[in-house]
């Protein structure tokens, strides 16, 4: 999964202005070569304690702080099962009980969602699913290391019915990758009828497999020439879809901006839970 926090740990924060909290989960089933974000793959045995840390995490509080927006992250947050995720998100509601009209977001793997967890995110008040497709093409796919298909794509965004506003990922020049090929992506996204589209370039970052495999010499690279007109192709493409351009990246139909990654952006107050996550409270972080 894409990362909307990528800081290291700190305490959570005690401020009363912040209006969004930001709960980081750390598990995934495997980690994905171009990922260098603070998790643990094949661990699950760490669930429970994680679940207790966060609870003495969220205790520091000291009084329920109530938030406009909520974003869980990771790794990521539906690998965990049903009955931890349900546990997770009492904790999030008691903690940071939502305002009306609240965002609630969370990232979710494709091959992940299932009638049980989406049953228990809908429960609970999450309103805003962030898909992380990546890709529709297989070769693609696999070479992102991704365990998920298109097919397993197209089944979770049925499943997403039960929330008002999905949010597809997709990462553009891979290696060898076209300007027909990146097209085909955008329209199968766009044919699921996404309210809300992230495109990222691809990036090779220190600390990820693929980091390596370019300091060897192994890994080919796109162009900047080339990501720059897929790049450009998204934009003009997803514009005559009637999605609006908000920031470098993220593209939203009318009311689907991400509220959350707002607050971000614009230097705002958030609190924040979990391994990989920092606050950022009256301007300290």
């Amino acid at each position: 999964m894409t990362s909307s926090l990528p800081a290291h740990s700190a305490q959570s924060g005690l401020h009363p202005a912040a209006r969004s909290a930001y709960f980081h989960v750390p598990f995934c089933a495997h980690r994905c070569g171009y990922c260098n974000f603070t998790l643990v793959a094949r661990r699950d045995d760490l669930t429970a304690a994680y679940l207790q840390a966060v609870e003495l995490e969220l205790r520091q509080l000291g009084e329920p702080r109530e938030v406009d927006t909520l974003f869980f992250g990771g790794g990521t947050p539906t690998h965990l099962s049903a009955a931890h995720l349900e546990t997770l998100l009492h904790l999030a509601r008691t903690w940071f009980p939502p305002a009306a009209g609240h965002e609630w977001s969370v990232e979710a793997n494709p091959i992940d969602l299932n009638p049980d967890r989406v049953a228990v995110l809908a429960a609970a008040g999450v309103n805003r699913i962030s898909l992380g497709a990546q890709s529709f093409r297989a070769e693609k796919l696999r070479w992102l290391e991704r365990d998920h298909t298109a097919e397993t794509i197209g089944a979770a965004r049925e499943l997403c019915r039960a929330f008002p506003s999905v949010s597809l990922d997709l990462i553009f020049a891979s290696p060898g990758e076209t300007l027909a090929e990146w097209t085909a992506d955008l329209e199968a996204a766009l044919a699921l009828a996404p309210d809300h589209l992230s495109t990222y370039g691809l990036t090779i970052e220190k600390g990820s497999a693929f980091y390596g495999r370019w300091q060897r010499g192994t890994l080919p690279q796109a162009g900047e020439e080339l990501e720059a007109r897929l790049y450009a192709a998204a934009i003009d493409r997803l514009a005559a879809a009637g999605f609006e351009h908000y920031e470098v990246s993220n593209f939203a139909r009318p009311g689907h901006r991400c509220r959350h990654n707002e607050v971000y952006w614009a230097g705002g107050e958030y609190y924040a839970v979990g391994p990989g996550a920092a606050r950022h409270l009256n301007g300290r972080r």
